[in-house]
């Protein structure tokens, strides 16, 4: 497959999943995905990201690690149905950037995680990361998100408004953050 698509010119591969770092091979893809040229993304739940993986992970030259974190503490936690989920990725996010990776922080948008913005944002400056991606809810027969999940239009439209209101107040600030809104379909 990373033969095809390095045949077909993709800029870039994502390595996703589920949790990609469960594949015990994923070094082994990477770095040859990087031999044939292409530019490698991990994205995980960030769990996993020990100080030796995180490492290895350097050595095949991904260019970054999408990291997502659908909350702050608790909000994380239920939202991944683990109740320590927040901590381990916290610290897989750490040990991320101590190896010198870049971090895209990602968060799904959903009525039980919205009110955490500001929250994201504060954590973003706190662990100096460089990119967040604010996803809208994409439901689906297979996912676990459900409409019942999803945002009214009136949370959508605050949410935007304060993440773009958070954006220029950090850019004022001089501090430099790439900051997108994805999925929404409107």
């Amino acid at each position: 497959v990373l033969n095809d698509l390095a045949d077909f010119n993709i800029p870039a591969l994502m390595f996703s999943g589920g949790e990609p770092l469960i594949r015990p091979d994923i070094y082994e893809l990477a770095n040859y995905a990087k031999l044939l040229g292409i530019r490698t993304v991990l994205s995980t739940n960030a769990t996993m990201i020990t100080p030796e993986n995180a490492q290895k992970l350097k050595e095949v030259g991904l260019t970054y690690i999408g990291a997502s974190l659908d909350g702050i503490g608790e909000t994380n936690n239920l939202f991944r149905g683990k109740p320590w989920a927040f901590e381990k990725a916290v610290a897989g996010i750490r040990n991320a950037k101590a190896a010198g990776h870049k971090i895209s922080l990602r968060m799904t948008l959903t009525k039980h995680n919205v009110s955490n913005i500001d929250g994201i944002f504060d954590f973003i400056l706190q662990e100096k990361i460089e990119r967040v991606c604010f996803y809208h809810l994409a439901y689906t027969a297979q996912g676990r998100g459900v409409a019942s999940d999803d945002c009214t239009l009136v949370e959508t439209r605050d949410a935007i408004e304060r993440i773009l209101n958070k954006t220029r107040e950090i850019h004022k600030s001089g501090y430099k953050l790439d900051v997108l809104t994805v999925d929404n379909h409107a």
